[in-house]
């Protein structure tokens, strides 16, 4: 990962009013004495998240309540983005507010180039902070990013498939999965093309729901460095519960890609699979292939080993941050503050999102699909905040090679974990 440069503030400041915004220069020293005259304030969100509904109404708002400030709103793509970043935050003129994935916030926060938002989490509805994002945006004691969304995985089935199949209610333990996967193969095995659960080799993030039931993790804290935990007993009972059902399932998925090599929701739409383990809005990708294929399907969460508990899921989503050398930063707060109220969060729950600040997940409801996300939330956690974590995204991922080689059998249950907890050590570690 390149390195990030923090470059001293310009005196090119760009003005901007910040007089009567409510949440603004609570511990701010950077901006706190903005002039309060004319101005703009840049935005960078990401294409695809907030919906145009909510960013017309939040932009209207905002700038009501300061005259003369105009918001300049601009939508990034994903392709590309951290070379964008670098550039942009190192530089004296960056946005004020910008949008970062959740696992990209503390290699941002270790290079200085973000403000410290620790004195402002109040500001922000921070008591309603959903607890598995918070620590995305934090580093070193310091919170640096405002949760902002979040999406998290579940399985999504074939409700005629199960009905067929005889079975009457959808499983809420590991043994209850397998069961169900029997019963559809029986029913429907005798077609070549069907699968039970279209399982990839290397989806990771859902390897990850069966480490951290086991009582596992991926990395332990050791002050700002990592120590590598995949070889730990729990660790290695996630992997072999996640061959197990590859085994179980049927699948015709490759052993070496993910989910998205091919994208599995085509796949699904196909009609000839009863399960894959994805977000909601891969039911909206599958409709394209088959529009009533969203009818015909139902979710219930990761199933847990025991009974009344599902299985933790990872929260993949964004943070909100101030890079550090805005020169609107006091007004950059306000509009943070803004997009945590109740008001936005709920437009951001009604879009088929889990709000980062603020727990009331009830707009989730209506859609049976986002209903089961929203509850399966509540046990959600973050990859380990190492400020290194994005070399392990971008790079040779240690975590998929230890599943392939598991799962192919080129490396028995041992080896595989050892050698992905060294190959994972020598990215976050010391």
């Amino acid at each position: 990962m390149k390195r990030w440069l923090k470059m001293t503030a310009g005196a090119a400041a760009i003005t901007l009013a910040t007089a009567g915004c409510a949440g603004s220069g609570s511990g701010d020293s950077t901006n706190s004495s903005a002039p309060a005259s004319n101005g703009t304030l840049t935005v960078w969100l990401m294409t695809g998240t907030a919906p145009e509904t909510l960013t017309n109404s939040l932009h209207k708002e905002f700038e009501d309540a300061h005259p003369g400030v105009k918001i300049k709103y601009e939508i990034q793509q994903w392709n590309g983005i951290q070379q964008k970043l670098t550039t942009s935050l190192a530089s004296d003129n960056p946005p004020d507010v910008i949008e970062l994935g959740n696992t990209q916030t503390p290699a941002f926060a270790n290079q200085n180039v973000l403000a410290d938002l620790s004195s402002n989490v109040a500001d922000f509805n921070g008591a309603q902070w959903l607890q598995g994002l918070k620590a995305s945006g934090e580093y070193d004691g310091k919170t640096y990013g405002v949760p902002f969304y979040a999406a998290n995985r579940e399985v999504i089935y074939r409700k005629d498939m199960f009905e067929q199949a005889g079975i009457t209610a959808t499983p809420k333990t590991r043994a209850e999965w397998l069961d169900a996967i029997t019963k559809l193969k029986a029913k429907f095995g005798s077609d070549p093309d069907f699968q039970a659960v279209y399982h990839p080799g290397q989806n990771w993030y859902e390897l990850l729901s069966y480490i951290w039931d086991e009582g596992g993790d991926i990395a332990q804290a050791n002050g700002k460095s990592f120590k590598s935990t995949l070889d730990s007993p729990q660790a290695k009972a996630g992997l072999e519960f996640y061959k197990q059902l590859t085994e179980a399932s049927g699948t015709k998925a490759p052993k070496d890609a993910d989910e998205a090599t091919p994208q599995q929701a085509g796949i699904y739409g196909a009609g000839k699979v009863a399960m894959m383990i994805g977000v909601p809005g891969e039911a909206d990708t599958a409709a394209k292939t088959d529009p009533s294929i969203k009818e015909k399907s139902g979710a219930f969460p990761i199933p847990g080993k025991t009974a009344g508990k599902s299985a933790p899921v990872f929260l993949g989503g964004s943070n909100l941050v101030v890079p550090a050398n805005s020169k609107n930063a006091a007004a950059a707060k306000d509009y943070i503050k803004l997009f945590s109220t109740p008001k936005y969060q709920t437009e951001l729950a009604k879009a088929g999102y889990v709000p980062g600040t603020s727990t009331d997940v009830s707009a989730l409801d209506a859609n049976p699909l986002t209903k089961v996300m929203a509850e399966a939330s509540k046990n959600g956690r973050a990859v380990p905040a190492s400020p290194k974590w994005g070399d392990v995204e971008s790079g040779q991922n240690p975590i998929k090679d230890m599943l392939t080689a598991y799962l192919t059998g080129t490396k028995s249950l041992d080896q595989a974990t050892a050698d992905a907890n060294a190959a994972l050590d020598k990215l976050i570690g010391g």
